[in-house]
């Protein structure tokens, strides 16, 4: 009889019976699984901070799922480092609990009055903070309307967030902090506009409250997670793990932080969390070159039907691509970095992009482009445009988007629905196929280009270019083309 023998997994380092929660975060996605998780096992290895723990919770129905999924296995998660010199399996086991998941989060605010919970994290996704298309908190939203008429009964997790902090400022607790971990220019920023824009639909002299008492620190996070599938599932099984949830990650990880903590943090600089008042320059640096970089690559291997992101770096137009518009049109905007070389940051980028055990999806990458578009796109675009230099690369990368917006890749495969506006987007792609500045018409997205005569005639060549050469061909003729 042959006894299976699979590959040892790393078990964590402390008694987890010593672990007391002291953050509640919002979102138990695999981004947070692999990152701000592991920073606290890490953490927590070392014997200190371990009334730092994580207590999981979410606010729409699927999180429940997750929920039943991590207790059955005493809510620790399976993280895969995926590396080409061999992956590795680890349990993380930061999490204590998962708060159950009600329709009016009852539980959800009443954990986060505890005064023992002094941090509440947030990842919500880049779209998740009710952002309008000015910049502005949306105060026409379903939700956010529904929250600020029965804030005792909350849809959101903001308006959770303000039913706790309405309840420790009765009891005389101080606030917790809130953290976002989303990927998000000035994310703390962000968060303050939409707790305290809630808060003012609602009261506005304890929206005055909070706007003088609560800390939302600024923050960068950094690590490629792509979405569990059967691959992932069936990685956790060659270690001999039956984990339906299990995370696979790259091995580089970054976190950095503005260091305001009023309610105190556990010391994650001993385990490589760097903290500074210079967090913009670290986010702009990552948001431009990397997020950037994932929707330069993104669309057009979606439309040259390439299905994983290491095989588009594999391919010698799509990589140079890559970093022709990163070289010509983003890095001369993006601001020096401490201790940082922004070269460097690139060649590292596309390094990472190129590991062939991520396995990551261009797919994923194209999901949600009406919302990461004009976060990661168009500001670079735009600087280009103020100092006098016409963006060729990014305006062709907005041709493609729209091209796959259209829905038929080069093949003529279809491309199923990728956005939460893809009815809306498909139509308007299709009206440019007529008209191309329909395209930038869209507001949400590019503001007032439309307007801008020079942008339109680039952006109606370049389309053109791609609905009557093809990707490829078009690509070609970019990358031969003479700077200008």
């Amino acid at each position: 009889m042959t006894i299976a023998t699979h590959p040892p997994v790393t078990l964590p380092a402390y008694d987890r019976t010593s672990l007391k929660p002291g953050i509640v975060h919002i979102g138990l996605g695999n981004f947070h699984r692999a990152h701000m998780a592991v920073y606290l096992d890490d953490l927590f290895a070392l014997g200190v901070d371990h009334d730092w723990a994580i207590l999981g919770a979410g606010v729409r129905p699927g999180d429940a799922a997750m929920r039943n999924a991590l207790a059955a296995q005493d809510y620790l998660s399976t993280v895969i480092t995926l590396d080409p010199a061999g992956n590795s399996a680890r349990r993380v086991g930061a999490m204590t609990g998962f708060i159950p998941v009600q329709d009016d989060n009852a539980p959800l605010i009443a954990a986060m009055t505890d005064p023992a919970i002094r941090i509440v994290s947030l990842t919500v996704t880049e779209g998740g903070y009710y952002v309008a298309a000015s910049g502005a908190f949306d105060t026409t939203h379903p939700d956010i309307l529904h929250d600020a008429a029965d804030p005792g009964a909350p849809v959101t997790a903001f308006g959770a967030i303000l039913a706790a902090l309405r309840a420790r400022h009765a009891a005389g607790t101080p606030p917790f902090t809130v953290m976002s971990c989303d990927n998000l220019p000035g994310n703390g920023h962000v968060t303050h506009a939409t707790v305290t824009g809630l808060a003012r639909l609602q009261d506005a002299a304890f929206a005055d409250w909070v706007d003088a008492n609560v800390a939302f620190p600024n923050g960068m996070v950094d690590r490629i997670t792509p979405a569990t599938g059967p691959r992932e599932r069936s990685l956790a099984a060659s270690f001999g793990l039956n984990d339906p949830v299990p995370v696979t990650c790259e091995g580089f990880r970054q976190w950095v932080l503005e260091d305001h903590f009023p309610m105190g943090r556990p010391a994650l600089e001993k385990v490589g969390v760097t903290f500074t008042d210079q967090v913009h320059a670290f986010e702009a640096m990552k948001i431009r070159i990397l997020n950037g970089g994932h929707a330069i690559i993104a669309y057009p291997s979606g439309l040259m039907d390439i299905h994983l992101v290491h095989e588009a770096m594999e391919n010698p137009l799509i990589r140079a691509f890559l970093l022709k518009v990163e070289r010509d049109e983003v890095l001369p905007h993006v601001a020096p970095v401490p201790g940082t070389s922004i070269p460097a940051y690139l060649d590292l980028i596309a390094d990472r992009f190129a590991n062939p055990q991520i396995a990551d999806t261009v797919r994923r990458l194209c999901l949600d482009g009406s919302n990461r578009q004009p976060k990661f796109i168009v500001p670079s675009l735009r600087d280009n445009l103020a100092a006098g230099h016409m963006p060729h690369g990014l305006i062709l990368l907005s041709a493609l988007w729209c091209h796959y917006c259209a829905g038929v890749t080069d093949s003529g495969a279809v491309i199923a629905p990728n956005d939460p506006d893809w009815d809306a987007l498909q139509a308007r792609a299709l009206a440019a196929k007529a008209d191309p500045a329909e395209w930038l018409r869209m507001g949400t997205v590019y503001g007032d280009l439309a307007q801008d005569a020079r942008v339109v005639a680039a952006f109606a060549a370049a389309l053109r270019a791609v609905q009557s050469n093809g990707t490829k061909a078009t690509l070609t003729a970019h990358i031969a083309a003479t700077v200008h």
